[in-house]
Order: structure tokens, then sequence, then C-alpha cells
């Protein structure tokens, strides 16, 4: 293996967790537009950095700014957090060879537009292992979007372990979010499993023509 894939590798697993939503009382509409606002910031500039970017250097180059949906309140929710104690460590299907484990943290449920949903949170066993990386969780996912304005092969929510006494989790479509590979295929990206396949459109978060 050559090292500019080593490296995509290594930014791909580390991307997952720049943008994860710490566990907070639900916002107003106000301060959540300000969080949505700096999670557009922050992703912004992370493409602008060559050291982080999944672009190339001329696509950095020309990089203004993703394009995103508009910041809507009503996909913003609040989640029952049902955690799961007993789940093993399993292979987790990527966009190549590359299986990384992952295991089952537990599932959120929720009611967007007027339809309960749940989506299953996941914990990278190799983040476990990186100090400063030990609380970050993962919830990759599919809705009717993809392909019709999102990026085709789903999207990612990264989230942070609540309170051991925690039994809500806030989470945010708005701050859902391409994998690398939707710009650069070098990257190895986690294919979203099959229970998290939404039967809704979710028009929140950040925008593709892929």
């Amino acid at each position: 293996m050559n090292r500019p894939f080593l490296l995509a590798l290594l930014f791909g697993l580390l991307s997952q967790t720049t943008h994860a939503q710490v566990s907070a009382p639900h916002l107003d509409s106000f301060a959540h537009q300000q969080s949505v606002l700096k999670f557009q910031q922050t992703i912004n500039k992370e493409f602008r950095d060559p050291n982080e970017s999944p672009l190339t250097a001329a696509e950095r180059q020309a990089f203004k700014t993703l394009p995103f949906y508009p910041s809507r309140y009503g996909y913003y929710v609040k989640a029952t957090l049902v955690r799961d104690s007993t789940s093993q460590p399993f292979a987790m299907e990527t966009s190549t060879t590359r299986r990384p484990l992952y295991r089952k943290y537990g599932e959120l449920h929720f009611v967007l537009s007027g339809q309960p949903l749940k989506l299953t949170v996941y914990q990278n066993q190799e983040l476990l292992k990186r100090p400063g990386f030990e609380d970050y969780l993962f919830v990759p996912f599919t809705d009717l979007t993809n392909g019709h304005g999102s990026y085709g092969g789903g999207r990612y929510i990264d989230l942070r372990l609540p309170p051991a006494s925690a039994t809500t989790m806030q989470l945010d479509f708005n701050q859902a979010y391409n994998p690398s590979c939707a710009y650069n295929h070098s990257y190895s990206c986690p294919v979203p499993p099959a229970e998290n396949r939404l039967p809704v459109a979710i028009p929140a978060g950040v925008q593709s023509d892929h």
C-alpha cells in the first residue's frame, strides 16, 4: 500500500471525529443557528487546510465553501438513547476492501416530521485506543435525498459519549456531512449499514451533486 493511500486512510479516520456534537441541553432556535454556523465555518476551514482537506491542491485553490442545505430547526431533534452493552465488535463495510472494527453503542429513537425513526450509533474500536478520541460516536446513515441533493453513498453525523446517566441525546441533521470519498476516491469510507437507511428525505447538512 502506498504512502498517499495510507495518509488517506488516516485522514479518513480522523475526519470522523472533527464535527462531533457534544451532548448538551436542547438549544433554542437562536443558539441552534449559531451552532450550525460554527459547524459550517469549521468544515469549510478544514477543506481549505492541506493537512485535512480531501481536495486536490487545484481544488483547494478554487474552493470557497461547501454547499449547505438551509439550516432548519426542525431537523434538530431530541432522541431517546437506548444503550447496548452486549454487542460485539464487527467489521464494517467500507468503500474499499478495508474492514474497520466497530461496535454498536446503542440506538437513538426520535420523531421527525411526525414519523418515529431510529438510528444505530457506533463506536470505532481503533479510536478507543487514541488518547483524546475515546468519547467519539459515529452515526452513518442514508435517506431519500441521497443522489438527489445529498451524496449518494450516505452521510455521517459525529457525536460524543453522553454522561452515564443520560437517557437522551441531541441529534442535529444540519451537521450531517459527506464522507471524504465523496471528494476523493483514494479514501476508504464506512458504508452506512442497512439498519441506518431512513425511509424519509432529510434536506439538511452538507449537500452534494454526486
